[in-house]
């Protein structure tokens, strides 16, 4: 996705001036913590920043990372100034995990972001003689549905509706999608520009598209405002639908092709520029249990949508990247809630993951990004425990359910170190509970314990701290 002329000039004198503060010893990290709906991104975010912020007191929350980076003085919440995004409030998410009884943190409903200033002492005998360095790590986080809008900047209505309606009328979609195929196709040629037809096509999709996430797991669920439409709301922009192509040029069409035209105008303006134009480096958060739990076409389904978003990314340092500062230097793939398997299972964890993004994975690498695959749980809500099968034991884990404040040991079952074959998904679907998060400091003084988030971090970061 390359920037128009206009772009890149901004973006090259926004990196020049970010040099000369390197050379200066204030830099800037841009990290983007993406993924699907679900994925974890608030609770990852939460972690991260109350994490770093104990280790900057002393506190050995994040040994890996102080493994490889600059010994970390200090870390804190830079004021906000006059941004028009909304800023990440990570400490009303880590009291509300702390409460009695705790909570995790509601679905994402729009854009917020953070800045963390790092201060860090330099490494080796030059430590001692030049003065600490400052880091401004930016944040984000966003509604993981607006992901999938980024594969629809490279299709007209007509691509997109082609596709669209192909993806939704096989397999486990079909049923739930019946009533709005039945709809589209029975618009004629000459459907009128008419608000009452937009609307009532709209409203059938979008109904689909919410029981397709709620009900089936799946996550290629386009366009990602109809499922979370942020502070906005249901705005006239959102009324339009996939058309079939008897209907397409019609007046109806005409006006469902401007609306989809004017949507993606305003995605990029409120979402795709402000997020994804100039990180450096990325987190991508997959809920690979949850996406095995759902079933097979779940299952496929993340790896698609996956696949899809990354295809719009640029990886690497090429000449342009160096220039604007638009490539993606780092990426750390993350199965997420790995706290959910016992230990023997994490690494066919991380497996399974890898072979799940195999496709992002490779087409980053080729890019020349460094990348790495993670089994992390940022906060970590589970023990070690053993279940019995037939008098022997298994591994399991061990934790509280957040429905009842029961304590449980779940034996999760085998996890495949890549994708199943066939034989698997015949087997019942395994439903993961969920678990309560364990007693926190609401100051987050302490910092949360987590599982890998440390390394990830070294891995992703250590090398510019």
């Amino acid at each position: 996705m390359l920037p128009d002329p206009i772009r890149l000039i901004t973006d090259a004198a926004s990196r020049t001036g970010e040099a000369a503060l390197g050379l200066a010893g204030k830099e800037r990290l841009r990290l983007a913590v993406t993924g699907l709906s679900r994925a974890g991104k608030t609770v990852f975010l939460t972690s991260l920043v109350a994490n770093l912020v104990a280790a900057g007191q002393g506190r050995r929350t994040l040994p890996a990372l102080e493994a490889t980076s600059g010994r970390l003085r200090g870390a804190r919440a830079i004021p906000p100034g006059v941004e028009a995004t909304p800023r990440f409030d990570a400490e009303a998410h880590l009291a509300a995990l702390a409460a009695d009884p705790p909570q995790w943190p509601a679905r994402t409903e729009d854009l917020s972001t953070l800045s963390l200033s790092l201060t860090l002492r330099r490494r080796g005998v030059y430590g001692q003689l030049l003065p600490d360095r400052e880091v401004t790590l930016d944040l984000l986080d966003y509604p993981g549905e607006w992901l999938l809008d980024l594969p629809m900047f490279a299709q007209d209505f007509s691509e997109w509706s082609e596709a669209t309606l192909a993806r939704i009328s096989t397999g486990v979609r079909a049923d739930p999608a019946a009533e709005f195929l039945a709809f589209a196709r029975s618009l004629p040629a000459t459907a009128p520009a008419e608000d009452s037809l937009a609307r009532r096509g709209h409203q059938l999709y979008r109904r689909f598209l919410l029981t397709a996430r709620d009900e089936l797991g799946l996550r290629f669920l386009q366009p990602g405002r109809f499922l979370n439409p942020g502070p906005s709301g249901d705005a006239p922009l959102l009324w339009f639908f996939p058309l079939p192509a008897a209907a397409r040029n019609s007046p109806l069409g005409e006006l469902l092709a401007r609306r989809h035209e004017a949507y993606l105008r305003d995605q990029r303006d409120r979402f795709l520029d402000p997020v994804f134009r100039r990180f450096d480096r990325q987190v991508v958060l997959v809920d690979v249990l949850g996406a095995l739990h759902a079933g097979r076409e779940a299952f496929e389904d993340t790896a698609e949508a996956l696949a899809a978003i990354s295809a719009t990314l640029r990886y690497g340092r090429g000449w342009l990247d160096l220039l604007t500062g638009a490539g993606i230097a780092r990426v750390a793939f993350a199965a997420a809630k790995a706290d959910h398997v016992p230990e023997v299972s994490r690494d066919s964890l991380a497996s399974l993951l890898s072979d799940l993004v195999d496709a992002p994975r490779r087409r980053a690498e080729i890019a020349g990004a460094a990348v790495s695959v993670h089994a992390v749980a940022a906060i970590r809500c589970t023990q070690e425990a053993t279940a019995l099968h037939g008098g022997r034991p298994a591994p399991a884990v061990r934790g509280i359910l957040l429905e009842n404040g029961r304590w449980a040991t779940v034996d999760p079952g085998l996890v495949p170190v890549r994708r199943p074959p066939e034989s698997f998904w015949s087997a019942p679907y395994f439903q993961m509970p969920v678990f309560r998060p364990p007693g926190l400091d609401p100051d987050g003084r302490g910092g949360v314990p987590h599982l890998g988030l440390d390394a990830l971090l070294s891995t992703l970061l250590g090398d510019a701290l």
